[in-house]
C-alpha cells in the first residue's frame, strides 16, 4: 500500500474549509446573525431596536432596554412590515405600552418607515400574563 501525502497547499485548503465550516456565533458579523433568522423574526427585532432608540431619543428620561411586541395583541406580518398595536417598552424598571408600525426593505435588515405611540406605564399586576419581567 502507497502511503498518502497530502501538499501544505492541500492541507492548508483543508483546514481553511474546516474552520469556515464552524465559525462561532461571536465571530459573524449582524448582517450574517440576522439573516439566520426567519424573515418575520428579522423584522421584528430590526423593528424593535428601532423603537427602542426612537423612545429613548425623543422621550426625556427614558432608556429603554426591553420592547416585546406581541405583550398585548398579535403582530401583524404585512409584505415587508410589522404592525405591532399591543407593544410594550421597558425603560428602568417600569413597562409602558407601545403601538408601533414598521416597514422594511433589503429583506428586513433596513427600516424605511417607523412610526410609534407612547402610552400609560404599565401596572406590575399585569406584567407577569403578558410576558413582562422586572430589570
Amino acid at each position: 500500500m502507497k502511503p498518502v501525502c497530502f501538499g501544505l497547499g492541500s492541507l492548508a485548503l483543508a483546514s481553511l474549509a474546516l474552520a469556515t465550516a464552524v465559525i462561532p456565533a461571536h465571530a459573524r458579523s449582524s448582517t450574517d446573525q440576522m439573516m439566520m433568522l426567519d424573515p418575520a423574526a428579522r423584522m421584528e427585532q430590526r423593528c424593535n431596536a428601532r423603537g427602542m432608540g426612537l423612545v429613548g431619543r425623543e422621550h426625556k428620561g427614558f432608556h429603554p432596554d426591553e420592547l416585546v411586541a406581541y405583550a398585548y395583541a398579535n403582530t401583524v406580518i404585512h409584505d415587508a412590515g410589522i404592525k405591532a398595536p399591543g407593544a410594550a417598552v421597558r425603560s428602568g424598571n417600569t413597562w409602558y405600552h407601545l403601538s408601533y408600525d414598521c416597514e422594511t426593505a433589503n429583506e428586513g435588515l433596513d427600516i424605511k418607515s417607523f412610526s410609534y405611540k407612547l402610552g400609560a406605564a404599565i401596572p406590575n399586576s399585569e406584567w407577569e400574563g403578558h410576558y413582562l419581567v422586572g430589570q
